[in-house]
Parts: structure tokens; C-alpha cells; sequence
């Protein structure tokens, strides 16, 4: 049982921290909760800072998981704009960058992941722009505004899920889009070649340009400003500002220095936890993005990037620091929106573990539903664009496990639930 006079510590005070948090009282926790956070805001939500948010459609205050009041009337310290440098775990302390000391007797880490640089000439420059929190988002609009209404042009280096959200975003306000990436095709990692060339093709008729099989090696720049990028190959795309998207790193700096084990970077590196989310410490916790779970459905570890993990990764590591029986073994699910598209993706299907993907609908109609099948036609993710009230259905299909006739499963006739 977990006394009441026990001090629990959230380090990270995003979705998951603030969630956790949350959840630690509603499952009727009376001790002392500590949120620390390293950003002078409030915990919000991430996904809005690419897509409605940074496309005008959505107000500020939206962002945010709770009311500022909310905190104190439910009698959680924030220690906001101070991160967390070390973890003493025989102490069962963290310290702060102001200088204090807080005890523990459990602690959750969800210090989330950060943008991986890229390091070439030119990236100090002052178009040049990274997206990860409010702050980025907010200054990155004002560059689509002014580059909407100046006919200018914005280089994105990566095609993932954020730099194809911002493209989007740019087209929408009027800006000129050039995207760069190394693959053969946007979401290559995420999606593989079959679906990639169908998002490539979405951006391409809204007049987005795309340089494939190619690396940014310098960006150019006068009076500290961006002028054009430079590619491996030899060639040279004009641009008024840059994004650099090329993908996001675990912040494991504080688990890894205080001993915890790191997961393998195949395993998409982060802290590796148990099923629980209890890492090599079992007083620590960990949640979100820089936790590398072991999935109890996949047999192996997992770290996913996105908002759903977050929103339910925190509670159920709150349930496991209450010392309640936790197995976390959600389907990861992840969506996205660009342009007039919507897309919700349920499973887990990496590049060399599917044999072969399934299309249920129209792809050319942009109404369908993608499966990606193993060898055995197990169902190991599914993806529905502009088609919805599915998920659910998807996500029974991948806990089940069983083998489903490719054919049935392409022909809309037959209703999900009954494969």
C-alpha cells in the first residue's frame, strides 16, 4: 500500500506528467504530488503546435491539458521553467537547475524526446526552424504568415509526420514548399514505400515539391538570414526559411546518468521499462516518449512517439506508482490531419516485418483503409483515411492476433467485426 504521507515527483510536465499527475489523484492519492517541468508554460498538448494550431484554426487556450487553477486546487506543486539535472537514487532525490532538492518515494520520468540537429553549415541561422514546443510553433507561424503573403519559400528537411503537417500548414497560408528528404518516398520509416507514395501524391497536387534520394549538407544565408539549401547531389532550392524535421531523440540524459538502463537503439533507444512502465529501478517510472515499454501484445520493446502513448502511458504509470497491478498493452495509435485529409493509424508495422499491405476502398478517392499483414496474415496495423469509426474495429483485428484472409479483409462488403 502506498502511504499518504509519500511524496510522489513527475519529472516532465507535458501530457503524460500532467496526466499522471491527474490521475494520481483521482485514484485517491492524498501525499505530496510534484510536477517538475523545464518550459515556463502549463503542460499542453503537443500534436495542435503542427497542425491546427500552427494553422490558425484553433485558439491558444485550447492547447492546454488543464486550467492554470486547476493545479493548486487539486494540490499539485508545479516547478515550472527549472528542469531536473540529476537523479540520486540511493538518495531518492532529484535536483533542480534553481538549485532545490526534492525527495521521492516514487518518481516518474516523462521527460519526452527533443529534435535531432542537424549539424551542417548554416543551421545557426535565422530562419532556420525546429518544432517541438509552444514557443516554436508560435514563431514558426508568424514565418508561414509572412512567407504566405510574400510569395516566399519554406525548405522542410525530413518527410515525416511533422514536416508533411507543416507543409501542409505552409500551403495553407500561401507559402511556396520545397521538401527535402533522404528516402524514396515521405513516411518511409513509418508507413514503408506502398503508403508513402500516397502521401507524397496528396502534397504534390497542392503544389508541394519534393527532392528525394538526397541530404541537406549546408544552408546558405546573408545578414543572418536563410537564402537557400544545399543537397548532396549537387543542387541548390532557394528558401525564405527552413524546418528541420528530422525526426526526435529520447531524452534519456538524467535516467541514463543516474544508471537506469537504456534501451537498444533499435528498440528506438529511451529508458527501458517493464510492462508495468517500471524501469531497472523499481521506485522509477517512466512514460511517453522516452519510454521504451515492453509490449506484451508485440514481444518486444516499443517507444512511440505520439499523443495517444502520452495520454494513456501516464496514467497507467500513476496506477503502477500507487502500487496497483498495471500490464500497459494499448494498441499504439497515432493521427494526423493535412489539409482535407484525416488519418488515424492503430498497430505496429515497421519496415521489414510486414509481407504485404491490403487497400479496403478508394486510395484514389482518398477513402480507404490500409492493412499491413505478416507473413502469417496477421493483422499488425491498420491505417483509415477519411474513413471513420473504425479504429476501434482495427484495433480488435491487431489484439486478436489470428490469421484473416487477405481477400476478406480488402472487400468493404464485409464488415470488419466479422473477419
Amino acid at each position: 500500500m502506498v502511504d499518504a504521507h509519500e511524496t510522489h515527483v513527475i519529472v516532465g510536465a507535458g501530457l503524460a506528467g500532467a496526466k499522471a499527475a491527474e490521475t494520481l489523484r483521482t485514484e485517491g492519492f492524498t501525499g505530496r504530488v510534484i510536477l517538475v517541468g523545464e518550459e515556463r508554460e502549463h503542460p499542453y498538448e503537443r500534436p495542435g503546435l503542427s497542425k491546427n494550431y500552427l494553422a490558425g484554426s484553433t485558439p491558444r487556450a485550447d492547447l492546454f491539458v488543464h486550467d492554470s487553477s486547476w493545479y493548486a486546487a487539486h494540490e499539485i506543486e508545479l516547478r515550472l521553467d527549472s528542469p531536473a539535472t540529476a537523479l540520486d537514487r540511493a538518495g531518492r532525490t532529484v535536483a533542480l537547475a534553481d538549485g532545490s532538492v526534492l525527495p521521492y518515494d516514487r518518481l516518474l520520468l516523462a521527460t519526452g524526446s527533443a529534435p535531432r540537429p542537424l549539424e551542417v553549415p548554416g543551421i545557426d541561422l535565422g530562419g532556420v526552424h525546429y518544432l517541438r514546443r509552444l514557443p516554436d510553433s508560435e514563431r514558426l507561424r508568424a514565418t508561414l504568415q509572412t512567407l504566405g503573403r510574400e510569395n516566399g519559400r519554406l525548405l522542410v528537411v525530413g518527410a515525416g509526420w511533422i514536416g508533411l503537417e507543416v507543409a501542409a500548414a505552409a500551403r495553407t497560408y500561401g507559402a511556396e514548399v520545397t521538401v527535402v528528404e533522404r528516402r524514396s518516398t515521405p513516411l518511409h520509416d513509418a508507413l514503408g514505400p506502398e503508403l508513402g507514395g500516397f502521401f507524397a501524391h496528396l502534397h504534390e497536387d497542392r503544389g508541394v515539391q519534393f527532392h528525394f534520394g538526397a541530404s541537406v549538407t549546408a544552408i546558405e544565408g546573408e545578414d543572418g538570414m536563410v537564402l537557400a539549401a544545399h543537397t548532396d547531389d549537387g543542387d541548390e532550392h532557394p528558401a525564405h526559411a527552413v524546418l528541420v524535421a528530422v525526426g526526435a531523440a529520447p531524452q534519456t540524459a538524467l535516467a541514463a546518468a543516474a544508471g537506469l538502463e537504456i534501451a537498444d537503439p533499435e528498440d528506438g533507444g529511451g529508458i527501458a521499462v517493464d510492462a508495468s512502465l517500471r524501469s531497472s529501478d523499481p521506485l522509477v517510472l517512466a512514460a511517453g516518449d522516452v519510454a521504451s515499454a515492453l509490449h506484451p501484445l508485440f514481444g518486444r520493446r516499443l517507444r512511440t512517439e505520439h499523443w495517444a502513448n502520452a495520454l494513456n502511458g501516464g496514467p497507467a504509470a500513476a496506477r503502477a506508482m500507487l502500487g496497483q497491478e498495471v500490464v500497459y498493452d494499448r494498441v499504439p495509435y497515432f493521427f494526423s490531419d493535412q489539409y482535407d485529409l484525416g488519418m488515424e493509424y492503430s498497430g505496429h508495422a515497421a519496415p521489414g516485418s510486414y509481407d504485404h499491405v491490403v487497400v479496403r476502398g478508394d486510395a484514389g478517392k482518398r477513402e480507404f483503409i490500409a492493412f499491413w499483414q505478416g507473413p502469417d496474415n496477421r493483422v499488425l496495423a491498420g491505417m483509415n483515411v477519411n474513413t471513420w469509426d473504425v479504429a476501434n474495429s482495427i484495433q480488435q483485428l491487431v489484439r486478436s492476433a489470428r490469421p484473416v484472409d487477405p481477400d476478406r479483409l480488402a472487400d468493404p462488403g464485409i464488415p470488419l467485426a466479422e473477419l
